[in-house]
């Protein structure tokens, strides 16, 4: 599922709300959430999971085309755990399926 498509999906069940005013406050959630991530705090989302920022260190990597040695610089990457709920949702409906 895209942005578009889950904004599509609110404003379908929620006719008295104008599209373009589901899409701002899609836009305002996804927005919040990588400027508490920017500044360093983990975003939880109660049954769904958390968000968090983990740092890594630089190092020495190596270009697999050339064999050459490169500086990887350090950086900041987003990292999701999902919640208990979610993933029982998840495994409980993979179950069903199967059976």
């Amino acid at each position: 599922m895209i942005k578009s498509e889950l904004v599509q999906k609110i404003a379908d069940k929620n006719p008295h709300l104008y599209h373009r005013d589901v899409e701002r406050i899609v836009n305002k959630i996804f927005d919040e959430v990588i400027e508490s991530m920017k500044g360093g705090s983990r975003v939880e989302l109660r049954g769904f999971g958390a968000f968090s920022v983990k740092e890594r260190d630089g190092r020495q990597g190596r270009n697999p085309r050339t064999g050459e040695s490169v500086e990887v610089t350090p950086k900041r990457v987003p990292f999701f755990k999902t919640g208990k709920e979610l993933r029982a949702r998840l495994n409980g409906s993979i179950a069903k399926e199967k059976a």
